[in-house]
């Protein structure tokens, strides 16, 4: 039987703003991606978001971004390699302190927006994040574009590394992510995204904007929690994977070195 882990960007609300379903869609994922106030998020979020994930048995993951607020970190910046470094150090610890006190772990590390895209085929700001990584847990898992230039770095450096996909977002020949500035680059249609994500996990491949197909290696495929149906497609898709003999799980964790 196939494997396939379920990730969802959470915890993206801050002070009186509210964002995502993450109540509603924390039941049918495996790993939770949340926030750290750089893209969204706050204090009080992120021991909410983290208390939630515990609660249903969910692998917590620190969801790093540029320090871009009003942008919702999908706004590329010049920005350097020890740059990068220190801004994936800050946030990743920030998010372990309240999993520590919550009495469990950081499980995992993935970036978001604008940094996950640059990072993708940057193998300088790849490195970058891949070491601040490894330097405050080499236990931990790092997610990244799959067959990109992010889990290449981590794997060099021995890392854990977890190749993703995207169920409702574009793919281009490369196998890069369709722009969000491209028409089409969001799959908004809830029977088209289920579609695609069953055909990566059980063929290993998906369908370009241009009509070929690309080979993709699936560790995890990536439920967006901002959709304005997110927990009817994470519903939708835990239960159309199953159907089609792909067992919906978290990846093990790698003893710590």
């Amino acid at each position: 039987m196939a494997a396939i882990d379920l990730n969802c960007d959470m915890g993206e609300s801050y002070g009186a703003w509210t964002m995502g379903q993450d109540a509603q869609v924390m039941p049918w994922i495996t790993a939770a991606n949340i926030a750290c106030g750089f893209h969204g998020g706050d204090f009080s979020t992120m021991q909410k978001t983290v208390a939630l994930a515990v609660s249903h048995k969910v692998a917590i993951g620190a969801h790093v971004s540029l320090p871009d607020l009003q942008g919702f970190g999908r706004r590329e910046m010049r920005i350097t390699a020890n740059e990068v470094y220190a801004m994936t150090l800050y946030q990743v610890g920030a998010l372990a302190a309240f999993t520590r006190a919550a009495g469990t772990r950081l499980q995992h590390v993935k970036p978001h927006g604008a940094l996950y895209n640059m990072a993708a085929t940057d193998k300088a700001l790849a490195d970058a994040i891949a070491r601040a990584v490894r330097d405050l847990d080499p236990a931990l898992r790092l997610y990244g574009l799959a067959g990109s230039a992010l889990p290449l770095a981590g794997s060099a450096i021995g890392l854990h590394v977890i190749n993703e996909t995207f169920a409702d977002r574009r793919y281009e020949p490369d196998g890069t992510l369709t722009p969000r500035s491209e028409p089409g680059a969001v799959l908004e249609n809830v029977d088209a995204a289920v579609a695609q994500a069953v055909e990566i996990a059980t063929q290993g491949r998906v369908k370009c904007r241009d009509g070929q197909f690309v080979a993709l290696h699936a560790d995890s495929i990536c439920v967006h929690g901002d959709r304005p149906n997110a927990a009817e497609f994470a519903q939708r898709l835990n239960r159309e994977l199953k159907a089609a003999n792909v067992e919906v799980a978290a990846p093990l964790h790698r003893n710590k070195p």
